[in-house]
């Protein structure tokens, strides 16, 4: 039996950041015709992750495969997810649920947020802020910082990655930083797949350093996206069936 795609998200208050997970898990379905695909979260939403890989085994599955739908490796998906994860397998004698890598900085993605700018006004004393949800997680923090730097060589810009919660520099700090590179005008890139209250708030920020900021749009209405997502999955059966092969 082929193992199932349980892709899980981290959730939210916010409904429009659970309707962009369901409408990405279409997407991935589209792209995978005949597998079995899921959509879960860790929390905050339904139905939770822990919900459906116990519905998946007790239908008869007794292999799933997990793909983390985060754009960091932090504390939800070294600590969170797996923890959950085991919770589920040490109830459920036999079933095996390998959890694929985060989506991460795959270039792929890297490509749509660089898309997302392509229809910001291009104005003399322009700068780019990355914005990024951040953590606690100084490693899962500089992906974003060397982000920033690669956008900076390639787009001849000053660009900052800027950070909602956890982490510095937050947006009034980045664009302060900016501004004393000669930078007045402001374009937010979303390192961020759907819209929910951390994006809002990076919005909000923005505005009140720049009134006229571009405020780009999440990710996960890219089919590249749900293209990473199937990608995941792949690699992640392929180390199913090599570690069959050892036994």
């Amino acid at each position: 039996m082929t193992p199932p795609l349980v892709a899980v998200a981290h959730g939210s208050r916010d409904p429009r950041s659970a309707a962009t997970v369901r409408a990405l898990v279409d997407v991935v379905r589209a792209q995978a015709p005949g597998l079995s695909v899921h959509e879960s979260f860790l929390d905050l939403s339904e139905p939770r992750v822990t919900d459906v890989l116990r519905k998946l085994y007790a239908d008869g599955h007794r292999t799933a495969v997990v793909v983390p739908l985060l754009l960091g490796s932090a504390f939800h998906a070294r600590v969170d997810l797996p923890a959950l994860v085991g919770e589920v397998t040490a109830e459920c004698p036999g079933f095996r649920v390998r959890t694929a890598d985060v989506l991460g900085a795959d270039p792929a993605l890297e490509a749509v947020a660089l898309d997302r700018l392509a229809s910001a006004p291009r104005r003399r004393g322009t700068g780019v802020l990355v914005s990024a949800v951040g953590s606690s997680n100084a490693s899962a923090n500089a992906v974003v910082a060397a982000l920033a730097a690669r956008w900076e060589e390639r787009l001849g810009l000053p660009v900052s990655e800027t950070f909602a919660s956890a982490a510095q520099p937050d947006i009034p700090a980045a664009a302060e930083r900016l501004r004393a590179r000669g930078v007045r005008h402001l374009v937010v890139a979303s390192w961020f797949l759907a819209p929910g209250l951390l994006p809002d708030r990076i919005a909000r920020l923005a505005r009140e350093a720049d009134p006229g900021a571009f405020i780009a749009s999440p990710l996960a209405d890219d089919p590249r996206v749900a293209d990473v997502v199937v990608a995941r999955y792949a690699t992640a059966v392929t180390g199913l069936l090599r570690a069959d092969e050892r036994v």
